[in-house]
Formats: C-alpha cells, structure tokens, sequence
C-alpha cells in the first residue's frame, strides 16, 4: 500500500488541528477531528453498538481512518463522540460546523435533530445552543449511493479503474464547534473593486461593523453592500506578488480575522488585437496543470495542511502559475494556501448525473461533434430533481468559495459529464458572481456562449485556430504523458495518453510538446495551457509526481524552463 510521509507521521488523535476556515477566524474554537466511534447497518436505525474507532476527518474507504471499509448503496455509516465544552466556551451561541461530509448527512445532538445536508462537497452548520447539556453526544447518520444515483461525486466511481477513482464516502474535512455571541457575523462576503481602489464588503448580521484594514477604522452598517476606499498605494495580488490585505472585522462582541486581495480577472485584447486572459486588466498567460487532489492514504483528505502547501508549492517550482482543480472542491485551507502562495485556480464543480454514454462523452475528442445538452437522456441528466440538486450544489460552491482571491475561473461542467442547460447554469453562477470567468463546457460539448473557448486535445497534434465567434482560446487539457516510478505506483496498471520508459525520455517527450505544439500556439493566440497532470493517481501514472509525492519524476527547474511561455503583453 502507497503512504505518504505525512500520512506516516499522523497523530491520529489530532489530526489537521488547523483553524479550518481562514478568512472567518475566531479565538472561540474547538476541533473535532480525532477518534469517533462508528457503525454500518443495512437500515436507517441506529446500532445498538458501535463496531470500533474511526479517524475523522478521514473517508472510511481510506488507510488513515483505521477502517478500510467501503459504504455501499443502501447501507449507512454512524459517527458517535462525546463533546464537554470547557467552562465559560458558550458566549451566547454554539455552532457546529462540517467542513465536508459526503453524500448526504443527518445530524443530532443528544437525540434531537440539529441539521440535515446534502452535497458531498460543501460545508454545512447548525445552531446547536437548544440542544446542549453538560455532557453532549454528537450522533451522524450518513448515506451514499456514488454512481448509483444523480449526486455530485466527481471521479468517484464504484468499479475503480483507468480515470475512474475508489470510491469514498462519510466525512473528509474538519469538524469543528465555535462560540459567538447572541449578535454575529453570520457571513461576509468580499469583492475587490480595483478599478475604484476600494474593496466592498457585504456583512450578514445586523448592527454597526468596525473594520480595520492596514491600520485604518471603518465602520458601516451589517446587511448591505460597504464599499471602502483604500488609501495609499493599491498593492495588487499576482502569482508573482500575492499580496494579501490582512483585517479584522467586529460587529458588536463578534470579532473575526479575515483577509482579501486586490485584483481583477476578465477577457479583452493584446497589443495585437487577439482575445487573452485578463489579470489586473492586462494580458496575463495562466500556465496551469490539473491537479485531481487525490491521496494513496487520505483519498478526498490529505494527511496534512504541509502536504497541501506541498503540492502548490511544487507546482509553482515547476513554473506553473495556475491549477485546474478538477471535479472536486478542496478544504478552505487548500484555497488560504493558494491565496498567500501565488497560485491562480481554475475551480471545476463535481459532476453528477446517471450513467453516461461512452458516445457522448468520448466521441468528440475523436470526431469535433457537439451536442445541444438539452437532450438530458443522452447525458445522463433524465432526473428532473437530480438537474435541480446540481444547480443548487452550483450555486452553493459559488458562495462558499467567492471570497477566495485565487479562483479566477468557474468551470461548471467537463467532457459532457453529466452536463445540462449550460447557459442556464452559466447565468446561476452568474448571479452571484460576474467578477470572474467561466468556462461553461470544458472541452466539449460547447453550447457557443460565453467569453471562452475551451478544447481538450490527446491524440491529435495541436495546431490553433481563432474561435469563429471570437471567443478567448484556451486549451483546458493536453498531455497526460505516462512514466511509471517503479515501487510508487499503486498497482501494475499504467493509464495515459502517451508512454514513456524513463523520465529523461519523459522530459523530451515535454519538450518536444511545448516546443513543436504549444508555444507556436500561444503566438497565434493560445491564451491558457491545462497539462495533464500533477501526480499520479490511482492507475493513472501521468503525473509529474508520483502518487506517494515521494519522487519527482522530472527536476522542478527542468519543468519550469521546460513549459515557459513567450511573452505576448
């Protein structure tokens, strides 16, 4: 069995005992993360007697959680532990808060309801005040049928194999309790408005704020937008300088840390009049790899917060200035770490839908072909509630991650994966965001619409071509170029578009790439490159690290001067 280094050195009674959620930070927390008891059953009553200890935040189907047991459809998986607030911890209000529980929770508290969710992705709180005494019990009742049924599940299939990945289930981010008093900042939500120099900044809550930021006190009140003028100078955020405005918030007793960014993201014109990416309002090439955010021993939940910074750090040696997170939405931490390190994220959501037809999802990476996606039986979208879950999910992943000064596109559906009614989905995320792009349909199957462009190509040589409605071009994934590490790969399998015997046959096989089909490119017009990808996972062995993140196949300096791109600004 692969392990990490981290997942070697685990205390498994404290795991990730970082605060979870880094731009609503307060001094009033306690994690949960560590030993629960749990339980399978075949009904949705609760076990009589819990079979052993399992470690949270970890799937049960993952080494680290000390279960190896996969849930299957129909089946349930119980989470039961004990909880005693230290004295003079309840300032008035108690939440519990889960960062990720996948598929579809139900929470109580020493036998009373307290919150129910679905989403295996997203974040979810209740308001446990009522339920409390002085000794508490936390009981959750979870359920996931993966590809049995229309929920979001990304590549989580239940007959693992080639780009399909084990499946996972149960909770695989942080719980958490904190206190807030009676009056709290229920959310914030930031936008940087760099044109106007100024960030505006939308409290929940009721009653006067008082922000400080670099010094400097505003006040405004909760419940609408503030728009604030920064003075001095603007400090703008990029890969190469990402720069963060630290503040603290109050609204009445509630005082949070938070931080922002300035910078802007959109579509417009190069000195040469071609569509290109924005940053800033200029120019700026996103030089991206795809990053799954798979672990040998963690699966969804890596071992640690250093081997997140682990992979973004890596990343950017090899001079890569953007991840496609692909299919899956990451902890908050993943997201703090790419906002002070400088890494650009292109942020798919998680695809759902029925079974999907090879024909649909596989033959216009051969053939060109599209499809209008409102034939929802040829995608795999039949159920009416299944559409409506998916754009709620859409929606839901937009707010929770809009704050983060890292995401620079949106990426609703790939490859025809279960995709419906693009436009519509386009216009929901839309409504809550028009401060970044989006890319509707990755790859295929494109409805026409939008600022963007987006090709995958494998098999053919890429030769580009301006987009004949004059759209931005981008190519959202190439490559998938094969070297196996022997001793760090999960099995014999060696799933890739290309396959090389040695990494310094690896390393031609890049260059030969960039040099004869990509940098060519980027001088017609090419504004985004997605190689595929940054590890290994499972049977995939296209990574540029290995699965364990033990080896690098190729040296991060050999990479970087490998996939620089000429400077079109």
């Amino acid at each position: 069995m692969l392990t990490t280094e981290w997942g070697e050195a685990l205390d498994r009674s404290a795991p990730l005992p970082e605060y979870p959620r880094p731009q609503l930070v307060r001094d009033s927390y306690i994690n949960l993360n560590g030993p629960w008891e749990y339980a399978f059953t075949g009904d949705m009553r609760a076990p009589s007697e819990f079979e052993g200890e399992i470690v949270v935040p970890f799937a049960p189907e993952s080494a680290l959680s000390g279960v190896g047991r996969t849930l299957r459809g129909g089946e349930y998986l119980w989470y039961r532990r004990k909880l005693v607030l230290p004295e003079g911890f309840n300032r008035g209000r108690v939440l519990l808060h889960f960062g990720a529980v996948d598929q579809t929770a139900r929470v109580w508290v020493n036998g009373r309801d307290a919150v129910a969710h679905t989403g295996g992705y997203l974040p979810f709180s209740a308001d446990i005040t009522e339920l409390l005494e002085e000794e508490n019990t936390i009981l959750v009742r979870v359920s996931d049928d993966t590809d049995e049924s229309w929920h979001t599940r990304g590549k989580q299939k239940s007959r693992r194999g080639g780009i399909w990945y084990t499946p996972l289930s149960g909770i695989w981010q942080t719980v958490w309790c904190e206190s807030v008093p009676e009056q709290y900042i229920r959310g914030l939500f930031i936008t940087p408005r760099l044109a106007e120099r100024a960030v505006e900044l939308f409290v929940d809550g009721e009653g006067e704020c008082r922000a400080v930021i670099d010094g400097e006190e505003y006040r405004f009140p909760a419940g609408q937008p503030a728009v604030l003028e920064l003075h001095g100078r603007v400090r703008e955020w990029t890969p190469e300088a990402p720069e963060l405005y630290r503040f603290s918030l109050t609204l009445g007793e509630d005082r949070v840390e938070s931080y922002f960014a300035m910078r802007s993201f959109g579509v417009g014109e190069d000195r040469d009049g071609v569509k290109r990416l924005l940053l800033n309002g200029k120019p700026y090439f996103h030089n991206g790899v795809l990053d799954q955010g798979w672990w040998p021993d963690g699966l969804y939940t890596a071992p640690s917060d250093e081997a997140l910074e682990f992979d973004i750090q890596t990343a950017k040696a090899m001079g890569f200035n953007m991840l496609r997170k692909h299919v899956k939405v990451e902890s908050a931490r993943w997201y703090y770490h790419c906002d002070r390190l400088g890494m650009l994220v292109w942020q798919d959501m998680p695809n759902g839908g029925g079974k999907y037809s090879p024909a649909v999802v596989s033959a216009p990476l051969l053939t060109g072909w599209h499809m209008r996606d409102d034939k929802y039986g040829a995608f795999g979208r039949k159920s009416e509630r299944g559409r409506r879950e998916f754009t709620a999910e859409l929606r839901e992943m937009v707010l929770a991650l809009y704050n983060c000064p890292c995401i620079a596109m949106w990426v609703p559906f790939n490859e025809g994966w279960g995709q419906f009614d693009a436009e519509q989905n386009v216009e929901a995320i839309l409504s809550i965001d028009q401060t970044r792009t989006i890319d509707h349909a990755s790859g295929w199957h494109d409805q026409g619409i939008g600022e963007i462009k987006s090709l995958h190509v494998y098999f053919d040589e890429y030769r580009h071509t301006p987009d004949k409605r004059g759209r931005c071009v981008v190519l959202s994934e190439f490559g998938g170029y094969t070297c196996r590490v022997d001793g760090h790969a999960m099995n014999e399998k060696a799933f890739g578009y290309k396959k090389f015997k040695s990494p310094s046959e690896l390393r031609t096989g890049l260059m030969t790439l960039y040099d004869g089909q990509i940098r060519p490119a980027v001088r017609k017009g090419l504004s985004a490159t997605v190689y595929t990808q940054l590890t290994d996972v499972e049977d995939e062995l296209n990574g540029l690290i290995t699965y364990d993140r033990r080896v690098l196949k190729l040296a991060p300096d050999a990479v970087a001067r490998t996939v620089r791109m000429p400077d079109f600004r």
